[in-house]
């Protein structure tokens, strides 16, 4: 019987999020022939103009549901207008990104229709009928395979960016439909009046393919603009251990850990961070690590690709320059 797969689409300042697409492809690598993909984009007014980059990368249908209440994400608002969605497309099964408003909605959205939920998959496979999932275990140390056993029940699934490539789009694609949905206008318990962002990075650190990372051993807050510019020369983002942040070197958004955010870049480079255990959680499944660390027996070194042994602040600005002529 074919299944019919809705993908959770997420925005930010007008742009869809790069995980959109890698969770599109997900639902893609879980289909079997005859099965539908449908996405569904939950926003404020002038969402429906990203629609149609959905359906270059396979989205066959395509709901929208705008409304000014939904400018900014709220749990009790996104999760009433998407149960509206789920009533009409009567999805099999609905995948989000792994992202914070995705492990927020995901299990909310699993506990209302009582659905089985698998949160953080890295890779997907399937072989006849069975889907099988990847998930990492134990921070990064281990991994599991999962599949759902419920042939009628409904599969809830979250995808950590970067580690499912998104198919190439196709702009001669088009969506066979898009369907407004009309908001029901819940009574709300809270409302989001004004959102304060107090990072001003253009890459999403959960998404960026080069991260710059500073430990306690960048010393203040000044110490991290040889980052900043290493970052800025390369394309990347700036992340910061748990230490960093507790010295207040730095925001909490910025933190890469157990207790902070997953990444999974292509390239990260790792300044002054000692390499505990906690901080390995958050960045030990990058393809390729780069530690910068005047001692020489930092943990950091064993799970790192290279290792250069120096103080930071004579190696950063050294390699920022070297980027900067490579790149002209």
């Amino acid at each position: 019987m074919a299944k019919t797969f809705l993908v959770v689409a997420e925005a930010r300042g007008g742009k869809l999020r790069q995980v959109s697409f890698e969770a599109l492809r997900a639902a893609q690598l879980s289909a079997a022939e005859g099965d539908t993909i449908h996405a569904v984009l939950i926003g404020g007014s002038g969402s429906k103009v990203l629609a149609g980059e959905l359906a270059a990368y396979g989205a066959e249908s395509i709901y929208v549901v705008e409304d000014s209440a939904l400018e900014s994400y709220s749990s009790e608002a996104y999760s009433s207008a998407l149960l509206e969605v789920i009533a009409e497309a009567s999805p099999n099964a609905i995948y989000f990104g792994h992202t914070a408003a995705g492990r927020d909605l995901a299990p909310l959205t699993a506990a209302k229709l009582g659905a089985g939920q698998l949160s953080d998959v890295t890779a997907i496979s399937r072989s006849g009928d069975r889907v099988e999932f990847t998930r990492p275990l134990y921070a990064g140390k281990a991994v599991e395979k999962k599949a759902f056993t419920d042939p009628d029940g409904t599969w809830v699934v979250t995808i950590r960016p970067n580690n499912i490539a998104p198919q190439a789009p196709d702009a001669s694609r088009q969506a066979s439909v898009i369907i407004d949905v009309a908001y029901p206008a819940p009574s709300l318990r809270s409302i989001i009046r004004e959102v304060v962002k107090k990072t001003s990075g253009a890459i999403d650190l959960a998404e960026a393919k080069i991260v710059v990372s500073g430990g306690r051993g960048v010393r203040s807050a000044e110490g991290f603009q040889p980052l900043e510019e290493l970052a800025a020369v390369l394309g990347g983002a700036v992340g910061a251990s748990r230490g960093a942040c507790d010295a207040g070197y730095c925001e909490y958004a910025m933190q890469i850990g157990q207790t902070g955010k997953v990444v999974t870049p292509e390239i990260y480079i790792a300044c002054g961070i000692s390499g505990a255990i906690q901080h390995l959680a958050g960045m030990s499944s990058s393809r390729v690590i780069i530690a910068i660390n005047k001692d020489a027996e930092a943990p950091i070194f064993k799970v790192a690709d290279y290792g250069i042994v120096g103080d930071l602040f004579e190696v950063v600005p050294l390699l920022t320059e070297e980027f900067r002529q490579l790149l002209k």
